[in-house]
């Protein structure tokens, strides 16, 4: 295990415990223990146990997701720049989330999550099918499709959200991305699918391997490639679906996590998965805290922090490569 690896392991609890304790109110460490061991109704607990725990759980989660997601993403365009909000997988969510609440007024949790999860798989059937007209599903026709869509489909929430300005009040901060209203309960789901995704993608990562390389040589050594790419960008879009729905469309996450891995040494994607997932978690947890002083008293969208991170990695890697490829 590297040094690097080690610190993430171990910045991942000291950072879930500062999310217990800091906030507009800093919780004293022995409040903290009392509420989670013996809860109470006091102003201390009814924080820590109903707005802390389960932001903190749900920032843990939803990082992890957005990682695979964007590892996947970049495995399948063979481009690091590719992740769920600039291939418009995460726009779809949004916008079936949208739509949903704003004509319905559906306020549970699992018909979202639904909702958003059908909308990010048609965004990436609708990416994949577009790519496909323009060149077989290229890489590059992959991320090109992904940017239009994205494009439009953000678009089209924002005129319903003008259209409808009760929605536009209540969806506003959500859509900016935001770990800080799911219930407690909406994990479980969550988890369990971003768990079965990450186990398989661990069981097929010498799959994924040889998807990395170009076409005709993934062809040449056996891989099924037009099934293995379709397989595994169904499952980036379900896990940006799930990411989305508890936490509105997160952006950068994705991005990010995948490059922190690669900076680490881990090669191969059983390397990588688990690596990649621990520094979105990491990635997650740091922005969540850091949007409740970047205004202070206030809170900024974790959405906002993470393009605060996320944009100068971006910038580095257009100056460092300008013809990106997926490692």
């Amino acid at each position: 295990m590297t040094r690097s690896t080690l610190a993430l392991l171990l910045a991942l609890p000291l950072l879930a415990l500062s999310s217990l304790h800091f906030g507009v109110r800093f919780t004293p460490p022995a409040e903290v223990w009392r509420a989670l061991t013996e809860g109470g109704t006091d102003q201390a607990a009814l924080i820590v146990t109903t707005l802390r725990l389960p932001r903190t759980l749900i920032a843990v989660t939803v990082g992890a997701g957005l990682a695979l997601s964007g590892l996947l993403m970049q495995t399948v365009t063979r481009n690091v720049l590719a992740e769920p909000g600039l291939m418009g997988v995460n726009a779809g969510g949004a916008f079936a989330a949208v739509l949903l609440v704003t004509f319905t007024g559906e306020q549970l949790m699992l018909p979202v999550m639904l909702a958003a999860c059908g909308g990010a798989m048609l965004a990436a059937a609708t990416v994949y099918g577009v790519a496909r007209l323009g060149g077989g599903a290229a890489p590059l026709h992959l991320l090109l499709a992904g940017f239009v869509i994205a494009a439009l489909l953000m678009s089209g929430t924002q005129i319903v959200l003008v259209s409808q300005e009760r929605s536009m009040e209540e969806l506003l901060f959500w859509l900016s991305g935001s770990f800080a209203y799911g219930e407690l309960w909406t994990i479980v789901p969550a988890a369990a699918v971003i768990s079965v995704i990450a186990i398989l993608c661990l069981f097929y990562a010498r799959s994924l391997d040889v998807l990395t390389a170009d076409d005709a040589t993934a062809g040449a050594l056996g891989l099924p490639v037009a099934a293995a790419r379709s397989t595994a960008v169904a499952g980036a879009a379900l896990l940006a679906g799930v990411c989305v729905a508890i936490a509105g469309p997160v952006a950068f996450v994705g991005l990010a996590a995948p490059h922190v891995a690669r900076r680490m040494g881990a090669r191969g994607h059983a390397a990588l998965i688990p690596l990649s997932m621990l520094a979105g978690a990491v990635l997650a947890l740091l922005a969540d805290i850091l949007s409740r002083f970047v205004v202070y008293p206030t809170e900024a969208p974790v959405g906002s922090v993470l393009a605060m991170i996320g944009v100068p990695v971006l910038l580095a890697l257009l100056r460092r490569r300008p013809r990106l490829e997926a490692a």
